[in-house]
């Protein structure tokens, strides 16, 4: 088989994925077909020797769709669609457009007409309240319906040369029936109304898009590897990246693919991939991830898996398989409209010939036909499930909360569990000093002016909130001369003549001059859920101090609400150590 992706532009509802698929599964040769509503792709299996593109973009044009090449494959969030800016704001501008119009036909119906009322019930063949429509209002009410129509009657007339009737030309039928009867008003109102359904259901996939985009932008877009035929080092895009290279990676830099290091140490910031507050410490044999921040030093790695399979891609496609399941509801809807459209017609069909048909007149019979469209027109049932499910996908947004799409926001009514991740959730997310504790003498201001000393120049995170306290107290880093650092575990330096380090536990235990009261202390700290920080100098152990990611003030309300709500059990989630997991657990309850 030969697979060939394709860009389909306009492609951004399931309707039209379903015409695509019915029109493209008929073109000789193609042996399957797989669709992306994100990012608006179409991938096509050929039978060998028969891939035809000429005739799938030909089959995309009979449905009213645009389909282009984009090559033999695309990585997850590489065939992203290229649009003007019509294709991005035209849908808005003509639904607004529509609604503007509607609005200023009604208020100048009002003014000329100066009744309220009355301007509810113009229209229709004649009765008590009803009167013809002035000129300028029928203008502005035409203008609404073409301004509003203008990407649905294109979906209607494909409706009908199919013969599958959809909502779309219901509506459309609908709307010609309330101008046939004079229901400018009605006509303009329900145009306006579907059109703003299509706009939210547009805007839901334009959202899920940007969210693929922020992913993908984790990932650098070229890395540099030792090339295997000549052992130069070169610089390609991660597609043309074999596995089983030697790929090169500075500090500060994005590791571009998942591998395992094979020279080098250095600590990883892997909060994007799994979450945990502090970085890592890596060293030789241990396992990196695509689109995590190489803090400390240069390291070397041998690439394990393509581009497309990372850990990182496959969390991509995940992402985008659950943007595109619909919720159940929307489902049925889609069902319902497949059966509800030609009952509809055939009854108002059944309307205008039955009863002529027994002696009735023609033209008062085809009236009611045109008045069955008009109020069978399922325009509410149609807006409320987008307008519903954009709401609260965008209310949840707005907290932080990110909804894969309405098929989950629905099944949260029947949760009884929830799984809520520690870092940046129920924790802020930046590590923050603790606790200082000095010994054998020494102040609390003397402890952080000689960590803030030994720290001047390190860019690890701990470092940063060991300076940031000081800054807070008023603390003055004392000058640090000689210094050096131990790689993996610290810092030595000569501050006013003496010697002092600075490092973690394991250094403590290397340095000696420590007790068992010191000790216990260490593991209470840690079993706290802290980093300890030690500080010494060349006669005793200095003191320490415990930096750990913060709870957030509103995690414990969180928690209490959730359980108010019907939850049984609420669980931490989290990449980080047990000791860690339990102490914030304990700390929201």
């Amino acid at each position: 088989m030969e697979r060939r992706t394709f860009t389909i532009k306009g492609m951004d509802c399931a309707e039209e994925v379903n015409a695509l698929r019915g029109a493209v599964s008929r073109v000789p040769g193609v042996g399957g077909l797989d669709f992306n509503l994100i990012e608006g792709t179409m991938t096509v299996e050929f039978s060998e020797g028969l891939a035809d593109v000429a005739a799938v973009r030909d089959a995309a044009r009979r449905v009213g769709l645009e389909a282009e090449a984009a090559g033999d494959a695309c990585a997850p969030g590489v065939c992203a669609l290229e649009e003007g800016w019509w294709q991005r704001r035209g849908r808005a501008v003509m639904c607004w457009a529509s609604g503007v119009l509607v609005l200023a036909g009604f208020l100048t119906h009002v003014a000329m007409h100066g009744d309220l009322v009355h301007a509810l019930a113009g229209g229709g063949n004649g009765g008590e309240g009803h009167h013809a429509f002035p000129l300028p209002v029928v203008v502005l009410y035409a203008a609404a319906v073409v301004a509003g129509g203008w990407f649905i009657a294109p979906r209607a007339w494909l409706a009908l040369r199919r013969l599958r009737p959809d909502m779309n030309l219901l509506m459309t039928v609908a709307v010609l029936g309330a101008a046939g009867i004079g229901q400018w008003f009605e006509a303009g109102t329900v145009t306006f109304l579907f059109a703003l359904s299509l706009l939210l259901e547009s805007w839901s996939v334009a959202r899920a898009r940007r969210a693929i985009g922020s992913l993908v932008s984790l990932t650098p877009p070229t890395a540099r590897y030792v090339s295997l035929r000549d052992g130069d080092v070169v610089e390609k895009p991660l597609a043309e990246v074999p596995p089983g290279v030697t790929v090169l990676v500075r500090p500060g830099e994005r590791i571009p693919l998942d591998g395992i290091i094979t020279k080098g140490r250095t600590t990883v910031n892997q909060a994007p991939i799994t979450g945990e507050s502090m970085p890592v410490a890596k060293e030789e044999g241990a396992e990196v991830f695509s689109g995590t921040i190489n803090e400390d030093g240069a390291i070397e790695f041998r690439a394990t898996k393509a581009a497309s399979d990372t850990t990182l891609s496959r969390i991509i496609r995940m992402v985008e398989q659950a943007q595109s399941r619909r919720a159940p509801v929307e489902q049925w809807i889609e069902k319902f409209a497949r059966y509800y459209t030609p009952a509809m017609m055939a009854a108002a069909l059944a309307v205008a010939v039955v009863p002529p048909v027994f002696g009735g007149q023609w033209s008062r019979w085809f009236y009611q036909a045109l008045v069955v469209l008009v109020i069978a027109c399922p325009c509410a049932l149609v807006i409320s499930t987008p307008v519903s499910i954009v709401a609260a996908i965008t209310a949840a947004a707005r907290a932080g909360v990110l909804i894969k799409g309405g098929v989950f926001l629905e099944a949260v009514a029947g949760v009884k569990a929830f799984a809520l991740d520690k870092t940046g959730t129920l924790t802020k997310g930046v590590p923050e000093v603790q606790e200082v504790v000095p010994l054998n003498g020494h102040t609390r201001a003397e402890i952080l002016a000689r960590a803030a000393a030994l720290e001047a120049n390190s860019e690890h995170p701990l470092a940063a909130a060991v300076l940031k306290r000081a800054r807070a107290e008023g603390v003055e880093p004392l000058k640090a001369e000689e210094f050096r650092a131990l790689k993996g575990r610290g810092a030595e330096a000569t501050i006013e003549g003496r010697q002092f380090w600075l490092g973690s536990h394991r250094l403590l235990h290397e340095k000696g001059g420590w007790d068992a009261e010191m000790h216990e202390m260490a593991v209470r700290m840690e079993d706290a859920g802290h980093s300890i920080i030690v500080i010494g100098s060349d006669r005793h152990v200095c003191g320490f101090i415990s930096v750990a990611d913060s709870i957030r003030p509103e995690a414990r309300g969180l928690i209490r609400e959730l359980k108010a709500a019907g939850v049984r059990r609420v669980v931490v989630l989290t990449g980080d150590n047990r000791g860690t997991a339990d102490a914030v657990g304990r700390a929201v309850g």
